[in-house]
């Protein structure tokens, strides 16, 4: 590798794109492609580098196998950025297998770590965390460790557990500060403020207060029952018991829940549960179908009873606290995952919620006309940007599929 490519790897690697341009920016050879490719990326012109890393990887030649891979897993990084989240991720795998066979653990690692951070945005936290349980960051480079510890931060504060996180921030602070990588520092700066913002809201006997991070952990290890809005369960202290899909049944509960101690009337749970304005003969009688799932769900954690008007939830101990988001609207998912300042396409935001496009597309369209997102492009080329939800750990606001934990 001559001169001015090795000064541009090492200018990128600092930090320094532009550094990097200075010395390659006229060339057209492989390695220059590539090196451009990822300085772009690096300057935020990210559909310039997906196309720059394109040429570079049809240029290397079919012996440059782990020169290829890199490229591939360029161009992933840059998808991700870009929230291409279709992006075909068995290019990724093929690449991270090149690395393994040619003993490029520095890269493979890093091929590792790209794909657990799709699995994050995905909503896919066991995976990731299953995933990031077998890769060793200990002879990794400070900037790898750097990043996959900001992995582990984000996988311990979707689980809700407030002292691996922080353990896993301070390995990501010392590392970061090895790498000497300035943008490197300041995402793990914007992440230790995020411990130290409401994460939930405490809802008890009609009065509410916000909890940051810390506090949820310590309430979800008490003795009372939690009803959980943030990630549809109900426990005390280590039974638990999941209604992520049974959404009637949820509002249900969280209808006595938040009634509790006092009793919640037929009318009330049938409009939390069955949206309905008038009450009829039908909805009293799916109402007490409905109940009686309930009470078999709950039978290990509580009790429901009858009385006069309604019912009323009864712990076998403790008080009943409600979990709730610390911020609640339809839209809430859809602005958590965009806060992170990123355009998102509709697709990439669809995948992402595990909802049909049109969906996403008739909730941006109020959101555009509240404010709260603009598009930028049209057709195909349209992204979304949204301005941060200030004052709330937005990542606790992003969707949790079942079995999370």
């Amino acid at each position: 590798m001559d001169s001015l490519i090795t000064a541009a790897a090492r200018a990128l690697k600092a930090g320094d794109p532009l550094g990097a341009l200075k010395r390659i920016a006229l060339r057209d050879d492989a390695p220059a492609l590539a090196l451009r490719g990822i300085a772009m990326a690096q300057l935020g012109e990210l559909g310039k580098a997906r196309l720059l890393l394109r040429r570079a990887a049809r240029a290397f030649g079919p012996a440059e196998r782990i020169e290829r891979a890199r490229c591939v897993t360029a161009e992933a990084e840059v998808a991700l950025a870009a929230r291409d989240l279709g992006w075909p991720t068995q290019a990724l795998d093929e690449a991270r297998r090149t690395f393994d066979a040619m003993g490029d653990h520095g890269n493979g690692l890093h091929a590792a770590l790209l794909q657990i951070r799709r699995l994050l945005l995905l909503g896919q936290v066991t995976e990731a965390g299953d995933a990031l349980d077998t890769l060793d960051l200990r002879a990794a480079p400070a900037m790898l460790t750097a990043r996959g510890e900001l992995v582990a931060f984000e996988i311990a504060l979707r689980r809700g557990r407030a002292a691996p996180a922080s353990a896993a921030l301070a390995r990501a602070h010392a590392a970061a500060d090895r790498s000497g990588i300035a943008p490197l520092c300041a995402e793990v700066e914007r992440a230790e403020q995020s411990l130290a913002l409401p994460a939930a809201r405490l809802i008890v006997r009609g009065s509410e207060r916000l909890l940051v991070l810390a506090e949820v952990e310590t309430l979800l290890a008490s003795q009372h029952l939690i009803v959980d809005a943030c990630r549809r369960v109900a426990r005390s202290e280590a039974r638990e018991v999941r209604f992520a899909r049974r959404p009637v049944l949820f509002a249900l509960l969280r209808a006595l829940a938040e009634a509790w101690p006092g009793e919640a009337t037929r009318e009330m749970l049938c409009a939390h549960a069955f949206r309905a304005r008038r009450i009829d003969e039908s909805h009293r009688a799916r109402l007490r179908v409905e109940l009686g799932r309930l009470r078999r769900e709950l039978r290990s954690l509580a009790d429901v009873e009858a009385t006069p008007r309604g019912f009323v939830l009864l712990p076998l101990s403790g008080e009943v606290l409600v979990l709730a988001p610390p911020i609640e609207s339809p839209d809430a998912s859809i602005l958590a995952l965009m806060a992170d300042g990123e355009a998102w396409s509709t697709s990439a935001l669809a995948l992402a919620l595990d909802a049909s496009q049109r969906t996403v597309q008739r909730a941006l369209g109020a959101l555009d006309a509240s404010g709260k997102v603009r598009a930028l492009g049209g057709g195909r080329a349209r992204r979304w940007l949204a301005t941060p939800t200030g004052g709330f750990a937005t990542m606790l606001l992003l969707p949790t599929p079942p079995g999370v934990g």
